[in-house]
């Protein structure tokens, strides 16, 4: 596989339920720092720390990018699935060739659920109240 670095910095931008991260890639040594810490700090969970790093060990280049990411909204899921798309993003600008790659492994399509709302006169978003005959 052609791995190209990038002299520049790479920007994208990554959403996932209510969750937006903007993540900035620069040649580095694979730290990945969001909001100010490391994001084995950020992230308690396993599940949410591999999704971080997930699009960088499938291109390969997880020693050759640094990442800085600033990501507001939602919670763990939201955002750790905001920030491995916005990771993708920023390595599909570093390399077209990672484009077969990233997709063979779903990182580029951007999931779309979102909590429904609730409505009025309604207990939640399809719950109804109870319903009184008499």
């Amino acid at each position: 596989m052609n791995k190209t670095v990038a002299t520049h910095t790479l920007h994208g931008v990554g959403r996932r339920k209510a969750a937006v991260a903007r993540v900035w890639l620069k040649p580095g040594k694979g730290a990945i720092e969001v909001n100010g810490k490391n994001f084995a700090e950020y992230f308690g969970t396993d599940v949410a720390r591999s999704a971080v790093v997930l699009p960088l060990q499938v291109c390969g280049v997880e020693r050759t990018f640094d990442a800085m990411v600033y990501v507001t909204g939602g919670g763990e899921t939201g955002q750790s699935g905001a920030i491995k798309l916005g990771i993708a993003r920023a390595l599909l600008k570093s390399n077209e060739a990672f484009k077969g790659v990233l997709r063979q492994n779903d990182l580029l399509t951007v999931d779309s659920r979102v909590k429904e709302r609730k409505k009025y006169g309604q207990k939640g978003a399809r719950r109804k109240f109870q319903f009184v005959k008499r």
